[in-house]
């Protein structure tokens, strides 16, 4: 069996291109990282956390996938926004600048695990206040990482990306894809 310790519909949607079946368990964990962690580290950190955790509730021979997104900008770790306003503080950090998506991925399957970070560049244009307040007036930026999300209207505020535009949709699948077929393999 095949479990993704994740409830993003996104991410869900992305592994359907490797799985055809698979459960999705998410993990209910507490997500405080250890402060000897280098703060670019914390998503893969917190991935092996959700599929440890998912793991340990499941036989040897099932396959667990965690996975945990962060946007980096100045030293600072962006997560979800947890109002309008703060969405909108985010974008404007973002605003006309290149910023960092980091995806942490962790594979547990018979004892091994296999964890790695993802990391691909964005620019976005500089954005006006108006274009801020009209994309969060959408409701989309408030489930997101970095307040906003490249496959919906979000694809309109990014000037370019260098590296693979799934994971900054939460799931780098063709390096999952490799690694899932590596671990199955050994």
């Amino acid at each position: 069996m095949v479990v993704l310790a994740s409830a993003s519909p996104r991410r869900q949607e992305l592994l359907k291109l490797l799985f055809e079946d698979f459960s999705v368990e998410p993990a209910d964990i507490d997500e405080t990282v250890r402060k000897t962690i280098e703060l670019e580290q914390y998503p893969e950190y917190l991935a092996i956390k959700k599929a440890r955790h998912i793991a340990e509730q499941h036989p040897i021979d099932d396959l667990i996938i965690g996975c945990d997104t962060g946007v980096f900008i100045n030293d600072i770790m962006l997560g979800k926004p947890n109002a309008k306003e703060h969405a909108e503080e985010m974008l404007k950090m973002l605003s006309g600048k290149t910023h960092k998506v980091i995806t942490g991925c962790s594979i547990f399957y018979k004892g091994h695990n296999v964890s790695f970070s993802e990391v691909t560049e964005v620019e976005f244009y500089p954005l006006t206040d108006k274009e801020i307040e009209e994309y969060v007036a959408t409701g989309e930026p408030m489930d997101k990482a970095g307040a906003y999300g490249i496959q919906g209207k979000g694809a309109l505020l990014v000037k370019r990306i260098n590296g693979d535009y799934y994971n900054v949709v939460g799931l780098p699948i063709s390096t999952i894809s490799r690694y899932v077929k590596q671990i199955l393999n050994t």
